[in-house]
């Protein structure tokens, strides 16, 4: 661990990121440049006592957990965590793990985004990030942990999950999870993360099994869908995708036509907050 190192280029990275850059507000003049370090590690989800020692050369060496944390919240590029981790005395994120750090153009659109739902997604169906609002609409699925962080194996696995959707809605929803992993499996193979995904689910679902064996390939996200909420009842809603480069995530946004009364719902879920679907 490269102490200097690690503590230079956090501060560095802290100073050249603006307070809108993170989508958190500007507020009033500052006299510093950047982020302020109680920012950085609220967006770290980390106690600031942590991360100044970390910045003044004299903290514990941070988990490679910490530091996925610390790459997400700085908006670092793939190079600079790749950097990060070494200079903290890791190797650079296994394929596995660099999977999961969110690419920071999808990020800084989502950092925009306050007054609708929206979340980035891996090609796994595992969610990287939420905003607030897809928070309210979804619940806090960052509990999730193993093969569960994917929704496609929540769907195959857990009732709860369908509850979202309506009945009619749900045949449908279970070809396009099993077609979406078929593009994911395609282009990562079968050793890979995908692959494990796919035997874990034709052991736990025959209706995956059935599914998987239609060979449906797919990486799209509908256009319009209904989803129901607990408290609300159903939300009509347009769904947009915009996909990284390479396809290996995408940020999901859900809107409502102004001046109708799903726009009204969602206005009403800003309002409530943070509800769970069915018991979670």
């Amino acid at each position: 661990m490269d102490r200097a190192a690690l503590a230079d280029f956090l501060r560095r990275r802290r100073e050249a990121l603006r307070p809108e850059d993170a989508g958190l507000p500007a507020g009033v003049r500052r006299r510093t440049p950047g982020l302020r370090r109680e920012e950085v590690a609220a967006l770290a989800v980390m106690s600031t006592d942590y991360y100044t020692r970390l910045e003044q050369r004299r903290g514990p060496q941070p988990s490679e957990q910490m530091l996925a944390s610390l790459a997400r919240a700085l908006r670092l590029t793939g190079d600079e965590r790749d950097y990060l981790f070494r200079v903290a005395g890791h190797s650079a994120p296994t394929t596995v793990s660099a999977a999961t750090h969110v690419a920071p153009a999808l990020l800084r659109v989502l950092d925009r985004l306050h007054d609708v739902p929206a979340l980035i997604l891996s090609n796994l169906g595992e969610t990287l990030v939420q905003n607030r609002m897809a928070d309210a609409l979804f619940g806090d699925r960052s509990a999730c942990t193993g093969l569960a962080r994917s929704e496609i194996y929540r769907w195959f696995t857990d009732p709860r999950e369908r509850l979202r959707y309506p009945e009619d809605d749900r045949d449908r929803q279970s070809r396009a999870q099993v077609a979406n992993l078929r593009a994911a499996y395609g282009s990562m193979g079968s050793r890979s993360r995908a692959g494990e995904l796919v035997r874990a689910l034709q052991k736990a679902s025959t209706e995956f099994a059935e599914l998987w064996e239609r060979h449906e390939v797919a990486q799209r996200f509908a256009d319009h869908k209904t989803l129901i909420h607990p408290e609300i009842g159903p939300i009509e809603l347009d769904c947009q995708a915009l996909f990284t480069e390479d396809q290996s995530q995408a940020l999901l946004v859900l809107t409502a036509p102004p001046h109708t009364e799903d726009d009204e719902k969602l206005r009403l879920l800003a309002v409530l907050g943070q509800d769970r679907f069915a018991d979670r």
